[in-house]
């Protein structure tokens, strides 16, 4: 989960995720096969080379890479480092016939940004203040800290629930389909008030959406099917209001919010809201089974699991490569000039383990007091279900290691197929037993 969704999906990460995909060197991408759980190799390799470096994309654009705690945080906390992808060229985007133009066109320090262009839609991951500020607001008084731990006893009957019919049906089971891809799905369904049995729909064209394996036309299709899903939703709920939150932004708001942009709303947190928790929950037994030393120790101290949850979102960073800002002005991070216009990208995997925030950062250690991380983000786009996907990790892992004592890996961990694809990493499936 990361920015401003609600665990994950259409996270804040770019404005075309499979074409930064496409552009940025492999090595900063793909996850080694020997241990998925670290950074990509030419991340680990610049490890040392300073906090903020220059990275040549592929489409021959220039972009800086920040693999530094203190530095990201910096970028991600000034506004003047831009989210808007409508306003703002960003060089991940860039046809290569265009990038020597707009590098020029930077660094004689002409303007980037559009001063008349308005936001219209409801795509407020991908929006500045004060548009992003007015949306947040909206959404702000329903993923409140008291809200979702009052959802603790919900989670833990649905959780349970997997569990029973997991039991009921093994030993054995592909624990992404049987356990972490429901968990958070009918949690946000039952938030959004989307009917559960619906869950097929919009689970498989939000995975068509992220991966770059999809051409063109199987991407538009599946954007398309989840526009006409949540619009016929909205609908619904305009003429049968509930107490959902979809309901609220329908009814509650002053000014009302145009049909557009509540499609916009539902989709970002829809899809956001069981993308990311899914695949931490996939991921992180994978990394537990993986460790039986930790395992050990998380059902050893189950009064840790709090701390367990955070440094497991520290050491697997799921967000691939990271997320990315525009330069608005002439900025300085680390040391390095940044010209306007230039793209930011905010390695989190690489930074999550930088050595001079966190000691032995490459190790998973569940016994490690707590330390930062920006699996959430930070500033105004930090993750705004970060509260509700901590509670569906801590009761998804504590119960399913309780309840399942004798839960390992079915096959060998190299056959374990990973998300190296996607834009959210992970595994696809996670083959188990018991017993």
């Amino acid at each position: 989960m990361s920015s401003d969704s609600a665990a994950p999906g259409t996270t804040d990460t770019t404005g075309s995720p499979v074409g930064l995909r496409s552009i940025v060197p492999e090595d900063l991408l793909e996850r080694p096969p020997g241990c998925p759980f670290d950074p990509a190799p030419g991340l680990a390799a610049r490890r040392g080379g300073g906090a903020v470096q220059t990275v040549e994309l592929r489409n021959g654009a220039r972009a800086f890479l920040v693999l530094g705690f203190g530095e990201a945080r910096e970028v991600l906390a000034d506004t003047r480092f831009s989210s808007d992808r409508v306003r703002f060229k960003d060089a991940t985007a860039l046809q290569p016939h265009e990038v020597a133009e707009f590098a020029a066109a930077a660094e004689r320090g002409e303007p980037v940004r559009p001063a008349d262009v308005e936001r219209t839609d409801g795509m407020f991951v991908f929006m500045d203040p004060p548009e992003h500020t007015r949306i947040r607001r909206l959404l702000q008084g329903q993923f409140t800290v008291r809200r979702m731990r009052a959802l603790t006893e919900r989670m833990r009957a649905i959780a349970d629930e997997h569990i029973d019919a997991m039991l009921a049906a093994g030993p054995g089971a592909d624990l992404v389909a049987a356990y972490a891809l429901p968990l958070p799905s009918q949690m946000i369904c039952e938030l959004l008030g989307v009917d559960y049995a619906d869950r097929a729909r919009f689970q498989e064209n939000t995975t068509v959406g992220l991966s770059s394996a999809s051409s063109d036309a199987d991407r538009a299709r599946a954007l398309g099917e989840l526009y006409t899903f949540l619009a016929g939703l909205v609908a619904h709920k305009k003429e049968n209001p509930a107490d959902d939150l979809l309901s609220g932004l329908v009814h509650d708001t002053d000014p009302p919010l145009p049909d557009n942009q509540l499609v916009d709303i539902a989709l970002v947190l829809l899809g956001a809201g069981h993308e990311t928790t899914a695949n931490m929950l996939g991921l992180g037994a994978f990394a537990l089974l993986r460790n039986p030393g930790q395992l050990a120790f998380l059902r050893e101290h189950p009064d840790r699991i709090d701390d367990a949850v955070e440094e497991l979102l520290r050491h697997l960073s799921i967000i691939q490569l990271g997320v990315s800002r525009v330069a608005t002005e002439n900025l300085e991070v680390g040391g390095v000039t940044v010209p306007a216009g230039s793209t930011v990208v905010v390695a989190v995997p690489e930074v999550n383990r930088d050595p001079r925030t966190v000691e032995a950062g490459d190790e998973l250690d569940l016994s490690r007091r707590r330390v930062p991380h920006l699996a959430f983000g930070h500033g105004v786009h930090q993750c705004i279900g970060s509260q509700l996907a901590r509670v569906e990790m801590q009761v998804g892992f504590e119960r399913l290691f309780t309840r399942i004592p004798a839960l390992r890996l079915a096959v060998e961990a190299g056959q374990v197929p990973l998300r190296n694809e996607m834009l959210i990493f992970g595994v696809h499936a996670l083959p188990v037993t018991w017993g």
